[in-house]
């Protein structure tokens, strides 16, 4: 039995699941691996026609990493509050243009710059609600800004 702890965002949406991950897929590369609607999965039948397409569960793999989401019951959505995905990147130009594309149609909160910790930092809120942190530590600094 490993004793490997595994952490994954799970994000809710209100029937924007699959827009978000085709958008999240283009940011910040990786590859879909699942998207399975309610009517796909075994209860199918058993859903309410609006709820049919929306999406149950999907998963964007980026390397050894998973996001994870899918649209929240009717009645059970509810506006993100009190976390960010938070996105470190080695590459300063890498983590540049992934604020840049998350950002798009979105809220930036704080700019993307250089901090006293980072080569590059900036806070956004992306067009479907959600709040990131794109960072690039520079070399050097400490290990525990990640």
């Amino acid at each position: 039995m490993s004793n490997q702890l595994t952490l994954n965002p799970y994000l809710a949406f209100n029937g924007q699941c699959e827009e978000a991950f085709k958008f999240y897929e283009q940011c910040l590369g990786g590859k879909i691996t699942a998207m399975m609607t309610n009517e796909a999965s075994p209860m199918g039948a058993q859903m309410p026609p609006e709820a049919r397409k929306k999406i149950m569960h999907a998963c964007l793999e980026i390397g050894d990493q998973r996001l994870m989401g899918g649209d929240a019951p009717a009645g059970h959505d509810s506006k993100p509050h009190g976390f960010c995905v938070s996105v470190h990147i080695a590459d300063l130009a890498q983590a540049e243009r992934v604020f840049q594309a998350l950002s798009a149609q979105g809220t930036i909160q704080m700019p993307f710059q250089a901090t006293f910790w980072s080569a590059g930092f900036g806070m956004l809120t992306d067009r479907f609600g959600i709040p990131w942190m794109v960072n690039c530590t520079k070399a050097g600094a400490a290990a525990n800004a990640q």
